[in-house]
C-alpha cells in the first residue's frame, strides 16, 4: 500500500483545485456518453423469451411492468449455483433502494438470472431484497445477451462477452488453483461451472407493443453501478483489494458474511 503524503493545508488546496479540473473534465465527458449511449440505434427484438417471475410467467415485455423502459442486471446465478456470486451482490445491495426513483423516471429495474426462480427468491429473502428478479431459466435470454456460455464455448472459445470473441479456455494443471476460487466455492460451485456466468446489464424500450434493445455494457462497463465503489474511491485508501495467499479475495463479501467486523 502507498505511503500517504503529508503536507500542509495549502499544500492540499493547490493539488485539490488541480484534481477538480480533472474531476469536471470527466464530468463533462460523462455527459457527453450519456447523450452518444441515448443516440444507439434501436434494435427490434422479435424472439420470443419467456421469464419465471414472483407473479408467474411473463414475456420480456411484462418484465417493463406497465413502464415503457427497461433496465436488466444480468446477475451471475446459474441454475448450479446455491448462491449468488458475490461481486453481483455487492452491486444489487444498492438496487432497492433506486427501483421506485427509477419507476418515477418511466424506468423498471430487474434483475434476470438462470437459476431457477424458487433459488432467487430464497437468496432474494436471505439478501433482505425487494426489486424484481425474473429466472430465464430455460431460457435463450441470457445466451442471446452475452451473459452466459455453454460448456462448448467455455472449452473452444467462441463466446462473445463486452464485444469481443472468447478463445478456448486453457487447460487446467493438476492442483492449479485460479484466483476467483473463493469466489467460486462460495456460491457451491467449481470454477468452470462459475464462469459459465457473466455480469452484465441491458436497457429495452417498449413501444407500441415492440420491444427494442438500446444499450449493453459489460466488465469495467459496470463500475458506475457498483455505489459502494464509488464512495470506496472517494476513500483515502480506495477499493482496498490487497488479497493475501490466505484471502485472495477477502476485500469484500455478500453483505451479511462480515459477522462483526
Amino acid at each position: 500500500m502507498t505511503t500517504p503524503k503529508v503536507g500542509t493545508r495549502e499544500e492540499w488546496r493547490a493539488a485539490r483545485v488541480e484534481l477538480l479540473a480533472a474531476e469536471k473534465e470527466l464530468t463533462r465527458r460523462g455527459d457527453e456518453l450519456a447523450r452518444r449511449r441515448q443516440e444507439l440505434p434501436w434494435v427490434r427484438i422479435d424472439k420470443e423469451y419467456r421469464f419465471e417471475t414472483d407473479e408467474g410467467s411473463a414475456s420480456l415485455a411484462d418484465l417493463f411492468r406497465g413502464r415503457s423502459q427497461l433496465l436488466i442486471y444480468h446477475f451471475m446465478f446459474g441454475p448450479e449455483y446455491s448462491a449468488g456470486c458475490p461481486a453481483c451482490s455487492a452491486i444489487a445491495d444498492g438496487f432497492n433502494g433506486f427501483v421506485s426513483h427509477l419507476a418515477n423516471h418511466d424506468v423498471t429495474l430487474s434483475a434476470v438470472s438462470r437459476a431457477p426462480i424458487k433459488k432467487l427468491q430464497e437468496y432474494k429473502s436471505r439478501m433482505g431484497w425487494s426489486f424484481p428478479w425474473a429466472s430465464s431459466f430455460g431460457s435463450d435470454f441470457n445466451y442471446d445477451f452475452q451473459a452466459a456460455q455453454t460448456e462448448e464455448q467455455q472449452r473452444s472459445g467462441g463466446m462473445e462477452y463486452n464485444f469481443s470473441i472468447s478463445e478456448a479456455a486453457p487447460p487446467m494443471e493438476p492442483g492449479t488453483e485460479r484466483p476467483f476460487d473463493e469466489w467460486a466455492a462460495t456460491c457451491g460451485v467449481d470454477w468452470q461451472t462459475y464462469t459459465l456466468e457473466s455480469p452484465g446489464m441491458s436497457s429495452f424500450a417498449l413501444e407500441d407493443d415492440v420491444v427494442y434493445h438500446t444499450y449493453s455494457a459489460y466488465a469495467r462497463g459496470l463500475d458506475g453501478l457498483w455505489g459502494m465503489y464509488q464512495w470506496l474511491d472517494r476513500a483515502p485508501r480506495g477499493r482496498n483489494e490487497e488479497r493475501t495467499p490466505d484471502a485472495p479475495l477477502s476485500f469484500f463479501r455478500r453483505h451479511d458474511e462480515y459477522g462483526n467486523a
